[in-house]
Parts: structure tokens; C-alpha cells; sequence
């Protein structure tokens, strides 16, 4: 029997606890049970938890609780914000909110970057009472006038430590300075650094700090076992390949440093017969969501992902997290092994340190006391790997074809979230901004033809539009094809400052 106070007992709304009971959710994690008291009385709040300890309903549950439905009489602008890093993390946390207001008809809406306007713009229209919104596009739509946030009476900002990282420290500052004075404000974060604490000193009056899911190892969660293994690059992949065949091995996060090496350890894997799938800042939103889909469903089992693009995965059924790069820094490392061993579940997290890497490991794991600055060097060939790792003694390199079940990425369907063509901004990766044709003139000729390269693409086309052609890597140095030879750019002669015409005697 459990120990932990259930919802109720907390003081959430019955209809909420109803609600929660129906998806077979009925006693508080630890931040919960610290959290919620607090927040439900309208107090500002810090709470610093370790990443998947349930601070979605720590902070969520009292504004679904405090909000005006429409059902009730609310007039449908936003009484509530959550502030996110990161898409997914958004749509997590308003599919989460989502439920636990259905009962009482709370409307959840997600804003995000990557897709149409319209779409959302149009939700608001017809009314929310809970915004959950990444910063970028939160200001769009405020600076294009379809929404106001002068009726918020509480706002979230959720790891605030990672909207640190990304660079959106000066956005959140200006979102906060357009909210009503008199309102709650709710920061939760896994790491507090310097810059966090400023910002909460500056808009949070009177905060209390809840500290809940620490370990003697901060921010790392018990329900983690950690193995870390001192490698050589050549031999990354085969290693992989043996852990990717555990016992017992469900879910599996794979994290790289770069978007290009996600997409070569992929392709290596698909050719070895695992089901796995990429999720980077170079695909679009529809790519992305597809990829977590068939994560989700069970239609693939490795997620080869950036530290960015996988921020706010918020999926129970990880059991298996391998850093193939090693993090840059302690809270990288932190983030990603808590991918796995959440909400009281159990996890292995498994990370690869190149030679060139041990200055940076060092840091980390004297930083978090691990206990293991010299990780011992392994190889697929090495023993202990398979004895740790409960790893079959005769395993392969490749998946055999009788274990090979899993429908793969090819089932799940990509859908068309309307953002039409997207040039990417060089400001922050994974995301496109709209950017209309330019308008063509008048004109009594044809349109001049176009051709000429940039950023290393061949660009053709006509006045007013462009057309991209990739121009890949293995390309150069091999004959260009017949369509791209056919029309020479046009050279422009440069000319000297016309000379002053004689004047007449």
C-alpha cells in the first residue's frame, strides 16, 4: 500500500482527481505532494526536481484547478501560461493538462514555432483557458495583436534552465514584463545556475523553494543505474549494436552531439536491422512528431536524437539511455540520463567516452560524484560489457531476422502540419520561419532566369520565386548534371569611373 497522499488529500478539486483517476493517476510524486499546497493557495514558487519526478501536475494541477472554463462562465481569453524550451515539451505538458481538466471542459492549447499560423490562431479565437507556449511564438502572436496576456493570473516558466541554454533568457524576461503585476509565478528547473536565480530574485516576490527527488548524487535519480565505458569511435557502433540486444531492453534514447552523426548512426542501425529513427533541428515539425509517434506506439525502439530536439520527451516506457557522444557539461548529462528511470521507474544509462573526451568527463563526474573519473577502456570484445549490461555472450553485430518485429518509421504516416515551404533562420536550430515570395513586378518582358549558389545549394529559378536544388558532400568533384551545366551564369564586366566628358571651347 502506498504511502503517498493521493490527490485529494491534497486539497485538487474532485472533478480534477476524477479526471486523474480515469488515466490511472491517484497519489502525488514527492514535488506533488510539496508543491501542490503551496501553489493552490497562489503563492509564488521555485521548485528544483530532477527531470520525470511529475512536475507537469506540481505546477499544472492548480491552474487547471483555477481557471474559468467555459462551461462555468469564462469568456475564453487565457487565464493561464506555461512557458517551454522546446515543442515537445509543450505538447507533453498541454496533452497532461488536457486530461486533467476534461472533466470540466478546460481548454489547453500549445503554441509553438515550425508550423502554420492560422491554425492557432484560430484556437484562439474560439477561446482557451490555458495557454502552453514556447517564447518565440508567444511573441509573435503577441506582437501580430491576436493575442493578449492581460488576463493571466499565473505563469509558469518550466525548465527554466534549459530555456537558458537555448538562448531565451531575454524573451521570457520580456513575456513577464507584459503580464499584470499582480499574479503567481511559478519557476521549475532540475539545475539552478547563476542567471536562473537572478530571475527569479527579480519577478518571483516572496518564492517558496521546494526541493524534491534528489539523490546524494544532485540531480541524478536513484532509479538510474550508470555505466560508463572509455571507448575508441571506431568501435562506438559495435558496441551499440550488443546493447541495443539486452535483456529486457524496451525503449531506447540515443544521444549524439551533432545532427549529422544522429543521421549516420541511424542509417547504421536501420542497416543492421534495428528499428530506430532520428529527431534533429534539420527536419521539420511533421518529421519530428512522426518520429516520436512511432516511438510512442512501439513501431520503432531507438530515438537517435540532438540534446535540443529531445527536450521534454516525456515517455515512462525508456529503459535504456546511451550518450554515443559524451555530454558537454553536468546538466547535459543530468537531462539526458533522465530520460529514463522516471516516474519511479527503473532505468540503465550508458555513456561513451572518447579519449578526447576525458577532460570533459572529469568535470562531470567530479561535479556529480559518480565515482568513476577513469572510465575503464572497453571494447565489444570485452567481457564485463556483456556481464553488466546482461548482454547475450553470443550476440551479434547485426539483429537476427526472427527478432526483427517492430513495424519501423516507414508506418507511421507524416502529417502535413501546413507550414508550407520554410527556409531555416540561422538564430536557433530546428527552427523555420515563413518567409512570403517576393511580390513580381510589372513588367512588359519575361521574367529573367535565376541561377546561382548559396550556402553550397545550386539556386534556380524565376523572379519572385527560388527553388533549391541540394548539392550534397559526394557531389563535388564528380560531373554536374546535365540541367545544372545547361545555363552558364552570366558575368558582369566591372568598369572603371566614366571619365568626365570634354567640355567645348
Amino acid at each position: 500500500m502506498s504511502t503517498t497522499p493521493t490527490f485529494a488529500e491534497l486539497g485538487v478539486r474532485p472533478e480534477t482527481v476524477k479526471a486523474l483517476a480515469d488515466a490511472g493517476i491517484t497519489n502525488a510524486f514527492a514535488i506533488q505532494e510539496y508543491a501542490l499546497p503551496i501553489a493552490l493557495r497562489g503563492a509564488d514558487l521555485i521548485g528544483q526536481a530532477p527531470t520525470g519526478t511529475g512536475k507537469t501536475f506540481g505546477f499544472g494541477l492548480p491552474l487547471v484547478d483555477r481557471v474559468i472554463s467555459a462551461d462555468e462562465g469564462g469568456d475564453g481569453h487565457p487565464q493561464a501560461l506555461v512557458v517551454v524550451p522546446t515543442r515537445e515539451l509543450g505538447l507533453q505538458v498541454a496533452k497532461d493538462l488536457q486530461a486533467a481538466g476534461r472533466l470540466r471542459g478546460v481548454r489547453v492549447l500549445p503554441i509553438y514555432g515550425g508550423v502554420a499560423y492560422e491554425p492557432q490562431i484560430e484556437a484562439l479565437r474560439r477561446g482557451v483557458e490555458i495557454l502552453v507556449a514556447t517564447p518565440g511564438r508567444l511573441l509573435d502572436l503577441i506582437k501580430q495583436k491576436h493575442l493578449k496576456l492581460d488576463r493571466i493570473f499565473a505563469i509558469v516558466l518550466d525548465e527554466a534552465d534549459r530555456m537558458l541554454d537555448l538562448g531565451f533568457l531575454e524573451d521570457v524576461e520580456k513575456i513577464l514584463s507584459l503580464l499584470p503585476e499582480r499574479r503567481q509565478t511559478m519557476l521549475f528547473s532540475a539545475t539552478m545556475p547563476d542567471a536562473i536565480v537572478t530571475l527569479a530574485r527579480r519577478f518571483l516576490h516572496s518564492p517558496v523553494t521546494v526541493h524534491a527527488g534528489h539523490s546524494e548524487e544532485p540531480g541524478v535519480s536513484p532509479q538510474t543505474q550508470q555505466f560508463v565505458y572509455r571507448t575508441h569511435s571506431l568501435n562506438k557502433l559495435e558496441m551499440l549494436a550488443r546493447i541495443l540486444q539486452a535483456e529486457d531492453r524496451g525503449l531506447t534514447m540515443i544521444f549524439s552531439r551533432t545532427k549529422r552523426n544522429c543521421d549516420r548512426v541511424t542509417e547504421d542501425l536501420d542497416f543492421r536491422g534495428f528499428a530506430a529513427a532520428a529527431v534533429h533541428g534539420d527536419l521539420n515539425q511533421g518529421a519530428r512528431e512522426r518520429a516520436l509517434r512511432a516511438f510512442r506506439s512501439g513501431k520503432i525502439d531507438v530515438l537517435v536524437a540532438t540534446d535540443v530536439a529531445a527536450r521534454g520527451i516525456d515517455i515512462v516506457a525508456v529503459t535504456h539511455v546511451i550518450n554515443f557522444d559524451c555530454p558537454e557539461d553536468p546538466e547535459t548529462y543530468v537531462h539526458r540520463i533522465g530520460r529514463t528511470g522516471r516516474a519511479g521507474a527503473t532505468g540503465i544509462a550508458v555513456t561513451f567516452v572518447d579519449w578526447e573526451d576525458m577532460p570533459r568527463w572529469r568535470i562531470i563526474d567530479k561535479t556529480l560524484e559518480l565515482g568513476q573519473p577513469e572510465p575503464r577502456e572497453t571494447y565489444h570484445t570485452s567481457e564485463w560489457l556483456y556481464t553488466e549490461l546482461d548482454i547475450p555472450t553470443d550476440t551479434a553485430s547485426t539483429l537476427p531476422s526472427a527478432q526483427r518485429s517492430r513495424a519501423g518509421l516507414a508506418a507511421e504516416k507524416e502529417e502535413d502540419l501546413g507550414g508550407g515551404h520554410r527556409r531555416k533562420s540561422r538564430g536557433t536550430a530546428g527552427t523555420a520561419r515563413l518567409r512570403p515570395a517576393a511580390a513580381e513586378p510589372e513588367k512588359d518582358s519575361a521574367p529573367r532566369s535565376r541561377r546561382r549558389r548559396r550556402n553550397g545549394e545550386v539556386v534556380a529559378g524565376e523572379a519572385g520565386t527560388i527553388t533549391a536544388v541540394p548539392f550534397s558532400d559526394t557531389d563535388a568533384g564528380s560531373d554536374a548534371p546535365a540541367e545544372a551545366t545547361a545555363a552558364k551564369p552570366r558575368r558582369r564586366r566591372r568598369r572603371g569611373p566614366r571619365k568626365p566628358a570634354a567640355s567645348a571651347e
